[in-house]
């Protein structure tokens, strides 16, 4: 604190005490005895010796508080020093019977010292230590090895520089090069690196490797470069020795003076990185593992203060190194943040998925967290701290904690292609420092871009000074879809290692998984099942391999669908689960949990006015073979996609042409819509002018909109505009004010629908799809009535409304079957799966 924040003469507060001229009195009782006699010497010396008697002063003296006077005595706590004392408490202004005061001022005044230097709350005084040394940047990439001219490598020696500059500037560091006493209390105390040892280094790596990269400081630079281009990502120097051991011997400084005790926590800036080096090889731009081989001498040197260490890897890459290093310890918890993009970003490993958790006595210690893709930012990784991270660290309850500190995830950085802030570096510090008392180190990794390092390292920094952090952006988002559903899976995995973590994973070697079947397929099966009850609805058999499987209790019709009768051909996603989870297990409850099926609604009001239905669930996911109770990811849209092209095709080729449906109506909602849109580009006859085909009405919301693709014919738009209507939710990209291309007509009838929800739209536009059809309906009876009125002399080349198919009359009764009609896919009877997990027994007609 400066000694010119507070002036003792300016900080007077008015007393409570009784104003005018009084005669004020006032005795130290610890003069009098209880009996009222004087006290003697014994008393007097047990007097100085009580702690409101503190510094030899007199409870008689008006001297301020003891910190009060730190400004004038120039103590470093604010203490007077010995022989100090203020006139009121020196020996001569006292009496031997008494102390006695007089005071005859018009009103009494108290002088009030400064606040307490520290706040009056248990806080740790100690410094955060930070660990720098200028000779770590000697470690360079040979000029011959770059790819051009003044083409400068990432791992760039001024990567340390710059944050050590950054800290510096900003007032929490005295300068490299000044003397330890010229810190100020407010600034990071200076923790000097010295060279790691052989015997340190080799507790993670192999002594072969030691000696290979101590014997690179003799190497001519020929030497350099050819062993360097036999590795992964990596140059060398005759200086990298050199750094490296500092590097390393900087980590096991910094940590271990947290565990010490030295100081509160600490901070180590250094080069070149560790998290990619092997145990028998560097690779990465890392040559040492520094984080390992300082976790490990820490667990050696203070085995009862340092048993279990969490490491937390919040660099853009995989730390595959540590992983390794640990992979069966289960004193060492490892959790990484790392984008993963399905093995394909560096290292390019697929350990690096969330589903490699440890082995042995190590299983659960190892915590993957892999994006699937770059852009995560801020909301990504607060939300996996928050989800992930916290839960386990806390549980874990570890002794130190060590953040593998790259900075290439930041905003800015072209390597990483992230977007995490300062801000939100800090946040994540500050969440780890409530665990393990407060000790932690951060260990500086990646980061490549040389401004965002430097901010980012200082935001750390502030955090460890115990500085609260910056507040995160106001216009935060949510975690988008891709990063929510990584951490999903991560605590999936990791519910059977953690107690924290839930909903619990479904584990294959219980004794009940054999008596457990997905919903989804009890779903659809209950739904057929109902509708045969209703509506007298049967599957149709699909015989097509590829999708047979897929389909099966997926396409059911009602009976009558070959006849001369109006057909609804409905395609549409599976129904929604709506549940509220357990708040305690996180587990779904059956009688929590509520089914919404809107398009069943579509399908009774079908039935009951006339029409027949032919129903077409597509199924997120195929039939799943030796099913073992883990996660399965839906199929990405583009499979979905073409099954669904797939089996309209087939629908239409087998159930629907070469049948007498008066009129058909295609109805697409969700992703299945895109199967109707292919079908009416890929057969002719849809399109005719005779054709039966009287619209598609389609409900779209997160998938794109297809056009009609017909080049032989250049007025499909004008055809498909007139014969669809879509409705697409409000906030879909296509109603964008920015859009620069005008909608065409090959796209359909485009309605913006005020509702952004499938659900939602269905239930909105419900009655604008009952009136259409009513209308088409109505409009082809009124014709048919006027040209059999109008025929009626003649013979009818159909029979009417109502009779039974062409084929069924006069040909069946002689035993014949018209060609066609006998190579058809037999219609089928609805009947539960043969599976002993079927919940479902009867067969239904």
């Amino acid at each position: 604190m400066d000694h010119d924040d507070y002036d003792m003469a300016d900080t007077v507060m008015a007393s409570t005490e009784i104003n005018g001229h009084h005669e004020t009195n006032t005795v130290d009782p610890s003069r009098i005895s209880l009996n009222g006699h004087h006290l003697q010497a014994p008393f007097s010396a047990r007097k100085e010796r009580l702690p409101i008697h503190s510094h030899g002063e007199s409870l008689g003296s008006t001297s301020r508080h003891p910190l009060s006077n730190a400004h004038q005595q120039n103590s470093p706590h604010g203490v007077a020093p010995s022989g100090s004392h203020s006139r009121h408490s020196s020996p001569e202004s006292a009496s031997e019977e008494m102390d006695i005061a007089s005071s005859a001022s018009s009103i009494v005044e108290i002088h009030a010292g400064p606040p307490p230097r520290f706040p009056p709350l248990p806080y740790s005084s100690k410094k955060t230590g930070l660990v720098y040394d200028s000779r770590m940047r000697l470690h360079v990439e040979p000029v011959t090895m770059a790819i051009r001219e003044n083409d400068i490598h990432p791992e760039d020696p001024r990567r340390i520089h710059e944050i050590f500059q950054e800290i510096q500037q900003a007032g929490l560091v005295q300068g490299a090069e000044d003397p330890d006493e010229e810190s100020k209390d407010e600034q990071c105390w200076r923790i000097h690196a010295r060279p790691a040892s052989k015997a340190e280094i080799c507790l993670v790596h192999n002594p072969s490797h030691y000696e290979f990269i101590k014997s690179l400081q003799d190497m001519l630079e020929s030497d350099l470069i050819e062993h360097a281009n036999q590795l992964d990502s990596i140059y060398f120097h005759n200086s990298t020795f050199e750094c490296a051991t500092l590097a390393a011997g900087g980590a096991i400084e910094a940590c271990r003076a947290v565990v010490r005790g030295d100081v509160r926590n600490s901070i180590a800036i250094i080069r070149p990185p560790g998290h990619h080096a092997e145990s028998d090889q560097p690779s990465g731009f890392c040559i040492f593992n520094n984080v390992p081989i300082a976790a490990k001498v820490c667990q050696n040197d203070f085995p009862e203060k340092c048993r279990k260490v969490l490491i937390l890897d919040w660099d853009v890459h995989h730390g595959n190194g540590i992983q390794h290093a640990f992979y069966d310890d289960p004193n060492v918890l490892y959790i990484s943040l790392h984008v993963f993009k399905n093995g394909t970003f560096y290292p390019n490993m697929p350990d690096a998925n969330y589903n490699f958790c440890g082995e042995g006595a190590g299983i659960g210690k190892n915590v993957n967290i892999p994006w699937a893709d770059h852009g995560m930012g801020d909301a990504e990784y607060i939300y996996a701290f928050q989800e992930v991270v916290m839960p386990i660290a806390t549980e874990f309850d570890p002794d130190l904690v060590i953040i593998s500190a790259g900075f290439d995830a930041a905003e800015g950085d072209m390597l990483g292609g992230c977007h995490v802030s300062p801000a939100c570096y800090a946040h994540m510090t500050h969440m780890l420092m409530r665990i393990a008392g407060g000790k932690i180190a951060v260990c500086l990794e990646g980061g490549y871009n040389l401004r965002s390092i430097a901010r980012s390292a200082l935001a750390v920094t502030r955090t460890l000074m115990l500085q609260p952090p910056d507040r995160l952006a106001e216009d935060l988002e949510a975690p988008n879809e891709l990063a929510v559903e990584t951490i999903r899976q991560v605590k999936r995995v990791h519910s059977k290692y953690w107690k924290s973590l839930y909903p619990k994973h479904l584990d294959k070697e219980s004794p009940s998984f054999e008596a457990t079947q997905r919903l989804h397929d009890i779903i659809r099966e209950w739904q057929s099942k109902m509708l045969s009850e209703e509506h007298q609805m049967s599957p149709l058999f699909i015989s097509k391999s590829g999708i047979a499987q897929s389909f099966e209790h997926n396409v059911i019709a009602t009976p009558r669908f070959m006849e001369r009768h109006p057909l609804l051909v409905l395609f549409h996603d599976p129904p929604e689960v709506m549940n509220i989870a357990n708040p305690f297990s996180g587990k779904m409850e059956i009688h929590n949990a509520w089914l919404t099926d809107v398009t069943k609604r579509y399908v009774d009001w079908a039935v009951n006015n006339g029409f027949q239905v032919i129903d077409v669930n597509i199924p997120k996911v195929v039939a799943i073979e030796d099913d073992d109770g883990s996660y399965v990811k839906a199929d990405d849209p583009v499979t979905r996609a073409n099954q669904t092209k797939e089996l309209a095709g087939y629908i239409w080729e087998n159930y629907i042409e070469p049948y007498e449906a008066t009129q058909v109506f295609l109805m697409g909602v969700g992703a299945a819509y895109l199967g109707l849109v292919d079908l009416l580009s890929k057969y002719e006859a849809c399109t005719d002018p005779d054709s039966t085909i009287q619209c598609l009405i389609g409900f779209v919301a997160d998938c794109s909109i297809n056009s009609i693709k017909k080049p032989s014919d250049d007025d499909i738009g004008i055809w498909y505009t007139r014969h669809s209507l879509i409705f697409v939710q409000g906030s879909h990209l296509v109603w964008d004010p920015n859009r620069q291309r005008k909608l065409r007509k090959k796209y359909g009838n485009l309605q913006k629908s005020s509702k952004n929800k499938l659900n939602d739209m269905l239930l909105e536009h419900e009655e604008d799809v009952r009136a259409l059809l009513l209308r088409k309906k109505n409009e082809f009876e009124r014709d048919e009535a006027s040209r059999f009125a109008n025929n009626k002399q003649q013979a009818l080349r159909s029979p009417p409304l109502g009779s039974t198919p062409r084929f069924n009359n006069m040909e069946t009764r002689r035993g014949s079957v018209p060609t066609s009609v006998s190579k058809l896919p037999p219609m089928g009877l609805f009947s539960v799966s043969n599976s002993p997990k079927s919940p479902l027994k009867r067969t239904f007609g």
